[in-house]
């Protein structure tokens, strides 16, 4: 299914953070629009993720980080009324993986939190390092993707948005693959779904 119609079929005001957008005239805002454009047009997403001939990386990363980060926040944003400190007492992905955060600020230590402060949390900073640190941000938003899909897909599959959640992950897997950026380690919650929606991707 092609990305078209996500962010109409999420409802308006669910989302989690504010949505971030680049500025008109940037070439950051003209690499944006290039990236939607192949998106809504409904091509392969494989294909889509290739950087553009003649096109920086580091841009074209910048773009996808400030895209995902305005997914994931729709996604979370839809079910987060479902993840409350009851329901979701720890931040993880089933009992073998479980998230502590550290900032380096006001966390310097690993520390356990409800799964809802912990993206609070994580919202807050990604907002502060949305420039400069895409590795890491990218590898700390697909655990929100372990969050829901292991805890929420019922919420999500309740509201019929699995096969918009499932694309979203898509474009995000095949994204930080082709170039890289998010470990094995922190993919491998999800690598058993992963190789039945991306079978045309090495896990």
């Amino acid at each position: 299914m092609a990305l078209n119609g996500f962010l109409d079929f999420f409802q308006k005001g669910k989302t989690f953070r504010p949505k971030k957008k680049f500025a008109h005239g940037t070439i950051r805002y003209s690499l944006y629009k290039q990236a939607q454009a192949s998106l809504n047009s409904g091509i392969n997403l494989r294909a889509a993720v290739k950087l553009p001939h003649g096109e920086d990386l580091n841009d074209w990363i910048a773009v996808h980080v400030v895209d995902f980060f305005n997914r994931i926040n729709l996604i979370y944003g839809t079910i987060s009324e479902y993840c409350t400190e009851q329901s979701c007492p720890t931040m993880s992905g089933g009992p073998r993986f479980e998230y502590l955060w550290a900032d380096g600020d006001k966390f310097k230590k690993p520390t356990p939190l409800p799964a809802r402060t912990y993206i609070s949390h994580l919202m807050d900073w990604i907002e502060m390092q949305i420039n400069n640190q895409d590795f890491k941000i990218l590898a700390r938003l697909h655990r929100v993707f372990v969050h829901v899909y292991i805890h929420h897909f019922h919420n999500v599959v309740a509201i019929a948005a699995e096969a918009h959640v499932n694309t979203c992950y898509k474009h995000f897997y095949y994204f930080v693959t082709e170039f890289d950026l998010v470990g094995h380690k922190e993919l491998e919650p999800l690598a058993e779904m992963a190789v039945k929606i991306c079978k045309d991707h090495p896990i």
